[in-house]
This record gives C-alpha cells, sequence and structure tokens, in this order.
C-alpha cells in the first residue's frame, strides 16, 4: 500500500539524517560519502511524501466539511482536486522509489572517437563534440576539454546530474551524408562511438601508485606543430589493466597528470560495472544485449534532415537544430521510457 511506502520512505529518510550528524559516521570518510549519496537519492521522494501528507490532510478536510455544510458549499470541487493530487502524488512517488542509478547525480567524462568511415568518422566524431557540448551548456552544465583532436575528443561535463542526463548518449551514432571531399555526390554512411562514463573519486576507486607508469613529453598539436615548449603531456599507463590515458591540454605538467588520473579512475569505474552488468546478462539470457552501449543508437541522415533513436523508435526531421544541441526532445523520449520500463519491472521498496 502506498501509504506503507509513504512510512518506510519517511522513516529511512529520518534515519539517514540522524546519520549525517553522528560523528562516528562524519569520521569515517567513505562511510560518509555513502550516507550523503543515499540521503540525496532519497531526498525528493521524502518530499512528495511530505506533501502526500498534507494533500490527505486537505482531503479529509474538505471531506468533513462537505458533509457539515452540504454540497451547496463548494467543497465537492475542493475534495475532488485534493483526490487528484493525492492520485498524482501516488504515481511520482511510486517512479521516486524505483531504484535509480547511484551515478545519477554525478558528473560525466565523455569520450567520442570516429569508428568506421576513416576521416569523414574523424570529421562527424567532432560534430557530435560540438553538438553535446552545446546541449550541456544550454543546460546550465560546465564543459572541460581533456583531449581534443585527431578524430577523438575527451572532455568533462561538470554539475549535478549530468550523468542522469548524459548516459543516454552512449553508443554508436551513424551519419549518412554526402562527405565535403565526394565529387560525384554519393551518399556515404560513418560512424562515432560516444563513452559516457560517471565521473568518481579516490574514495570509489583506488588507484595503487604503484600500479601506474607515469611518462611525460612535449605536447604536440595538429600537423606536428609544438604547443609547449616544456615536457608538460603527460601518458598515464595502468599496467594491470593495460589502460592508456594521455592529457595535454594545459601547460602545466601537475594538471595534465590530474585529469589524466580523473579520466583513468572513471574508466577503471566503467569496466566494473560492465563486468556486473555482463554478470547481470549471463544470469538472466532474455536481457542480453538491452545495455550494450556498442550497438547502434541513432543515425543522422542528411539528404532527409532526419535523426532517428532506433532504442525508441523516436523520427526528428530537424537535423540541424538537434546538431546545435537541440537534442531536449530524444532525451526527454529515452528518459520516460527507461522510467517507464524500470517502474514496470520495479520492486517498490526502499532499498535499505
Amino acid at each position: 500500500m502506498i501509504e506503507d511506502l509513504v512510512a518506510q520512505i519517511e522513516s529511512r529518510f529520518a534515519e539517514l539524517g540522524e546519520q549525517m550528524t553522528d560523528p562516528e559516521v562524519i569520521s569515517d570518510r567513505t562511510r560518509y560519502a555513502e550516507v550523503g549519496r543515499a540521503y540525496r537519492q532519497l531526498e525528493p521522494a521524502a518530499r512528495l511524501a511530505a506533501e502526500w501528507r498534507r494533500a490527505q490532510d486537505d482531503a479529509a478536510g474538505a471531506e468533513e466539511l462537505l458533509e457539515e455544510m452540504g454540497e451547496d458549499s463548494g467543497m465537492r470541487e475542493e475534495l475532488e482536486q485534493a483526490r487528484a493530487r493525492i492520485e498524482q502524488l501516488e504515481e511520482e512517488i511510486r517512479l521516486a522509489m524505483v531504484e535509480r542509478d547511484p551515478n545519477d547525480e554525478k558528473s560525466v567524462i565523455v569520450e567520442i572517437q570516429g569508428g568506421a568511415g576513416g576521416e569523414e568518422a574523424g570529421l562527424w566524431a567532432g560534430d557530435l563534440y560540438r553538438m553535446l557540448t552545446r546541449y550541456a551548456e544550454r543546460l546550465g552544465f560546465k564543459t572541460e576539454a581533456l583531449d581534443v583532436g585527431e578524430g577523438k575528443y575527451t572532455f568533462e561535463i561538470n554539475g549535478e546530474g549530468a550523468y542522469s542526463v548524459f548516459k543516454f548518449e552512449g553508443g554508436t551514432h551513424r551519419v549518412q551524408r554526402v562527405p565535403a571531399t565526394e565529387s560525384q555526390g554519393r551518399i556515404h554512411t560513418s560512424t562515432a562511438t560516444v563513452a559516457v562514463l560517471p565521473e568518481v573519486d579516490e574514495v570509489e576507486v583506488e588507484v595503487n601508485p604503484n600500479d601506474l607508469r607515469i611518462d611525460v613529453y612535449r605536447s604536440g598539436g595538429p600537423g606536428g606543430q609544438s604547443v609547449n615548449t616544456t615536457d608538460s603531456a603527460v601518458r598515464v599507463t595502468h599496467l594491470p589493466s593495460g589502460l592508456v590515458v594521455i592529457c595535454q591540454d594545459e601547460k602545466s605538467q601537475l594538471k595534465n597528470k590530474n585529469k589524466a588520473l580523473k579520466v583513468l579512475r572513471s574508466r577503471l569505474f566503467d569496466m566494473k560495472i560492465q563486468e556486473q552488468e555482463k554478470q547481470r546478462a549471463d544470469e538472466r539470457k532474455s536481457q542480453v544485449g538491452t545495455g550494450d552501449r556498442s550497438g547502434r543508437i541513432r543515425t543522422y541522415n542528411f539528404p532527409q534532415s532526419r535523426v532517428t533513436d532506433h532504442r525508441i523508435g523516436l523520427t526528428l526531421y530537424k537535423l540541424d537544430g538537434v546538431l546545435q544541441g537541440g537534442i531536449q526532445e530524444l532525451i526527454d523520449g529515452l528518459t520516460t521510457h527507461y522510467q517507464a520500463q524500470a517502474l514496470q519491472n520495479a520492486d517498490l521498496a526502499p532499498a535499505r
């Protein structure tokens, strides 16, 4: 029953609030971070629960006055409004208690890489980079380049809730257009892959310094030109996994090193998530492939000015606007689709 769910939300939220002020919890950095995350995630549901309580009181009051004063009192309409609001809040509470992605509130690191299509794929990767950074800026997020150029773009999108928005962009983006170098006007198909990694801190991913090889060298720009006259570029190799991260956008070697380590932690965290997803998929054969990031997620067709998101079957005929960062309609459609899917399969009891 919804009343039981509301009571559980209130009890758990109060418990977390007490833990946030507990000196023993505060002194434990890892535990305090976990409690803080749980508190922030439950806060929207707690607000809805409090509003549901008020709506219940309003409905009870209106019903009592209706009985005392009769139909001519005008309380019937007020009672119906209160009941409609209660029904709406109950749906919102259920949706809020669907198991959320614990990474949703985080900033993200986005990596775009040209795929099939040679030089045209590299140009397409640049178009996607501009599309996503413009959309991020529309939403008030801050973007920062980490390693940009040569058909590969790694950048940060900073701001609370960035992952909840941009996680839908992970996958293969296909473009169909006539390249500028095509003399006969033939349409070419190219692809670029997008990886969206939740940004993580040292508490969540501990990297042993002994597992790292750090090389420094002089930064190089497009065409081999020198960007800096000092050895400021940094290449970090994580020996156990073989992951390599290069950062050279800053003139400071220390800043490039810190950025590279940030990217490395996010990649290691993403590997861990994908391993967990694979295990779950192996256990539930019917769901294999539903979260495969490498699958084609969207097609951008220039001759028809068409954008199609294959996950939800949504087609828009406003390609120019989309490439200028106007992807809100796509994001809204994806959010609604996956929320409905999660609600259908959810256990609505709040997680402890």
